[in-house]
C-alpha cells in the first residue's frame, strides 16, 4: 500500500508571528510568492509546492563548514567534551477493536511524572539528527489516505518539555496546523516509563487553541513485551484527548553504549517498533515510524520493508539550506512526514523548535476515544528550568521575596524572608531561581539573595561580591550574582581554591573532572548548557583557572573559562550589529592569511546567523591580515580593505 502517487495541493500556512529574522524586503518577496503559490496548479513532488512553510518557520541555511566549524576546536578547547539517540500478540486490552483502552493498563504503568533533569531521558542524550547529506531530489511516495485525511501539505512542530511552557495561541497565530506532543518516554537504562510533565498542558492547550494533534513516545524497549506495554499506556494516556494526527513511535540513542537497547539487532528493533505500532493501530490511531534518513536509507538501523509498506514514515534530516531551498529529504523511501529543522523560531515557543511538513492533512479533528473530559491542568511552572535536586537549609542575606512560581513575572508573593529565617531548599535551578519550601508549601527564590551560612550577618552581606535586596526590587533575579566568603580557602593540587556559592551551567558542554588537571584528572561526567550544578570554589583566574563544584553530592572539577553564572547567557550574549563579539574572546593575533581550500566567507560579524552577511569572500591567492583570534567559538577576525572581518578559523591557513 502507499505505493500511488497524488497531486498536493499547496497550502500557504505562513504567519505573521513567526520569527526568522528576516529583512523587510525579504518579508515583501514572500509575501507575493504565497499570493502566487496559492493559485498555482497541484504538482507531484510535495516539498516543491510548500515554499512558503519554510519562510514561516526555518533559519536561514548555513554551509556545512561554517556551522561545523562554529564549535570549538579540537585543539584549543582541550576541555570541551565531544558532540552530544521474537514478537508477542499485539491484541490490545479494551473495549473492542479501536475502542477505549482499558484502564487496568494505565494502573498497571510504572509512568511516573518525569522532570527536566532526568539524565535517563533518552530524548536528552539522542544524537541530534541534523544531517549535511547532498543528493538528488526524490519523489516523494505517499500512503494511501486515511479517513478524514486529505492531501495538502501541512505545517507542524514537535514538542516536549524541553520547550518549556508554550503560548499555544500564539503558535496557532503564527500559521502552525499540528503539533506532534511527546507524552512519555522510557527511560534508557533503568526502563522505568514516565509521563512528558508538560504532556497534558500541551494537548489540552494546543487543541484548545485549534492546533491540531498527534503526539509520539520515546521508545527504549527491549522487547515486545515492553513494545505493547508502551504502547497501552500511551493510548490509555491519549483516550481522553482529540488526537487527530498520527501516534509516532521514536527510538533514538540505541547506539549509545549505556542504553538498554545496545545489544539489539536491526531486525529485533524492527520487531518491538512493529509491536508497538501494531498496538497503537489495534486502538484506532494512525501508527507512524520516526527515525532520521541515516538510520532508514539502505535499512541501515531499520528493516524499512517491514515498515514503509505497513506505516507511515516520518523522516528526519535537516539539510545544510532548509526547506524550500531544499525541496525535499533526499531519503528514498517512502515517507508522509519530514522533520527538516531544529531550529525554528515560532511565536509562542521560547529558543528553538523542531518544524515539520507533513505530506497530508484533516479537514476535521478527530474526537476523543474516551468521551469523559480530560482533567484540566495548569502550566508546570518548572517546565523549561532544570533543577538540580538539593537539600540543605537556606536563608536570605538580607531579605528576599518568597514566590509561587520562579519568575517575578505574574508570580505572588507567598512571604518576605529576612536573613536568621531558615527554609528548606531542594532545588537549584537553571534559571537563577531555586526551589524551597516554606510551612509545607514549595515556592521559589532568586538564588544570588540565599545564602546557607546561617550565621552570616545582613549588615554589609552584598560586599564587593554580591547583591542583596528583595528580587521585586532586582529585576527578574537570575543566578549571575556571586556571594562569595573570601575568608573561606582550601588546596587541592596545589591550588588554592576560595569558597563560593553560586549556580552555573556550561558554556556549551565541558568534562567534569575527579581532580582539576586535564592530564591526570579523570573525566567522571559532563555538563551541559543549561544544566545547572552548584560551584563552591574558584581558583586561579576565569580564563586559565579552575572551578570546584556539587553535583548529585559528589566533588568534581571543571575548567572555570567553560562555566558560565548566567543560565541564559546565550540570549545576553546574543551578537548583534551593535555589539558583534557579544559573549566571543579574541586574543590577539598576527600573520597574513588565506583560504584553506581555496574559498570562504568574510562576514560583518562572527556568526552565521543574521544579521550576519558575506562582505566578501577570499578565493585563490587572496589575502587578509589576522588581528584576533577566539579559540572557543572558532572564529578569527580579520582587516580587509580596511574593514574589521571576521572568518571561520578552520578555513584559513597563516602564511609563513
Amino acid at each position: 500500500m502507499g505505493k500511488k502517487r497524488r497531486k498536493r495541493r499547496r497550502k500557504a500556512a505562513a504567519g505573521q508571528g513567526i520569527l526568522i529574522g528576516m529583512t523587510v524586503a525579504a518579508v515583501l518577496v514572500i509575501a507575493i510568492l504565497a499570493a502566487i503559490l496559492w493559485k498555482r496548479e497541484p504538482k507531484t513532488k510535495p516539498a516543491a509546492g510548500n515554499e512558503n512553510l519554510q519562510e514561516s518557520m526555518g533559519q536561514t541555511g548555513e554551509s556545512v563548514q561554517e556551522r561545523e566549524s562554529s564549535m570549538p576546536s579540537e585543539t584549543a578547547a582541550a576541555d570541551v567534551s565531544g558532540s552530544e539517540e521474537a514478537a508477542k500478540s499485539t491484541e490490545a486490552p479494551g473495549d473492542g477493536e479501536g475502542g477505549i483502552p482499558g484502564r487496568e493498563a494505565e494502573a498497571n504503568m510504572a509512568a511516573e511524572v518525569g522532570s527536566m533533569e532526568d539524565r535517563e531521558d533518552p530524548q536528552a542524550s539522542a544524537n541530534a539528527n541534523g544531517e549535511a547529506d547532498k543528493g538528488a531530489v526524490v519523489e516523494v511516495e505517499a500512503l494511501q489516505l486515511a479517513e478524514g485525511e486529505n492531501a495538502q501539505a501541512t505545517l507542524g512542530i514537535d514538542v516536549s518539555k524541553y520547550q518549556g511552557t508554550i503560548d499555544w495561541a500564539a503558535v496557532k497565530n503564527a500559521g502552525v496546523e499540528f503539533a506532534m506532543i511527546r507524552v512519555g518516554y522510557r527511560t534508557k537504562v533503568s526502563g522505568m516509563l514516565y509521563e512528558d510533565p508538560a504532556a497534558r498542558y500541551n494537548l489540552q492547550e494546543a487543541t484548545k487553541n485549534g492546533v491540531k494533534a498527534g503526539v509520539y513516545f520515546f521508545s527504549s524497549a527491549v522487547d515486545a513485551q515492553e513494545a505493547k506495554e508502551e504502547a497501552d499506556w500511551v493510548a490509555s494516556f491519549i483516550a481522553q484527548y482529540r488526537i487527530t494526527y498520527p501516534v509516532a513511535y521514536n527510538c533514538e540513542d540505541f547506539q549509545s553504549a549505556d542504553s538498554r537497547q545496545h545489544h539489539l539487532t536491526r531486525e529485533e528493533r524492527t520487531q518491538i517498533a512493529c509491536v508497538f505500532l501494531d498496538t497503537i493501530a489495534s486502538y484506532g490511531y494512525t501508527p507512524m515510524f520516526y527515525a532520521s534518513r541515516n538510520e532508514m536509507e539502505g535499512s541501515a538501523q531499520w528493516d524499512m520493508a517491514k515498515v514503509s509498506g505497513k506505516y507511515k514514515v516520518w523522516v528526519s534530516q535537516y539539510p545544510e539550506n532548509p526547506f524550500p531551498q531544499t525541496p525535499a529529504s533526499t531519503y528514498s523511501g517512502v515517507h508522509a512526514m519530514w522533520q527538516y529543522t531544529s531550529q525554528g523560531q515560532v511565536a509562542g515557543v521560547k529558543g528553538q523548535v523542531d518544524v515539520n511538513v507533513a505530506y497530508f492533512g484533516y479537514e476535521q479533528e478527530a474526537q476523543a476515544k474516551d468521551a469523559t473530559p480530560a482533567k484540566v491542568v495548569e502550566a508546570n511552572p518548572e517546565i523549561g528550568i532544570r533543577f538540580t535536586e538539593v537539600e540543605d537549609t537556606v536563608t536570605a542575606k538580607q531579605e528576599t521575596n518568597l514566590r509561587n512560581i520562579p519568575t517575578t513575572e505574574g508570580s505572588s508573593i507567598v512571604h518576605l524572608l529576612k536573613n536568621g529565617e531558615n527554609v528548606q531548599r531542594t532545588g537549584i535551578g537553571s534559571n537563577g531561581w531555586d526551589r524551597l519550601v516554606y510551612n509545607g508549601q514549595k515556592v521559589y527564590a532568586v538564588h544570588s539573595f540565599l545564602t546557607t551560612d546561617l550565621a552570616a550577618s545582613p549588615a554589609g552581606e552584598a560586599g564587593a561580591f554580591g547583591q542583596s535586596g528583595k528580587d521585586a526590587e532586582g529585576g527578574a533575579g537570575g543566578g549571575d550574582v556571586t556571594y562569595r566568603e573570601d575568608t573561606d580557602s582550601d588546596k587541592v593540587g596545589g591550588m588554592t581554591f576560595q569558597t563560593v556559592s553560586e549556580a552555573v551551567t556550561a558554556r556549551d558542554t565541558v568534562n567534569l573532572r575527579d581532580f582539576p588537571s586535564t592530564e591526570t584528572g579523570n573525566v567522571v561526567g559532563t555538563l551541559r548548557y543549561g544544566e545547572a550544578v552548584v560551584r563552591t570554589g574558584i581558583s586561579g583566574s576565569a580564563d586559565t583557572g579552575w572551578s570546584r563544584l556539587s553535583v548529585n553530592g559528589q566533588v568534581v572539577y571543571a575548567s572555570s573559562r567553560l562555566l558560565a553564572t548566567s543560565m541564559d547567557y546565550k540570549e545576553q550574549e546574543k551578537i548583534t550589529a551593535e555589539n558583534p563579539e557579544a559573549g566571543m574572546h579574541f586574543v590577539a593575533a598576527a600573520g597574513t592569511v588565506m583560504a584553506k581550500d581555496g574559498q570562504t566567507n568574510l562576514r560583518t560579524l562572527p556568526t552565521t546567523n543574521e544579521p550576519s552577511v558575506v562582505v566578501a569572500t577570499l578565493t585563490a591567492d587572496m589575502t587578509a591580515q589576522r588581528i584576533g583570534i577566539d579559540k572557543d567559538k572558532g572564529w578569527t577576525k580579520l582587516t580587509y580593505n580596511g574593514q574589521t572581518v571576521y572568518a571561520v578559523t578552520n578555513y584559513l591557513t597563516v602564511l609563513e
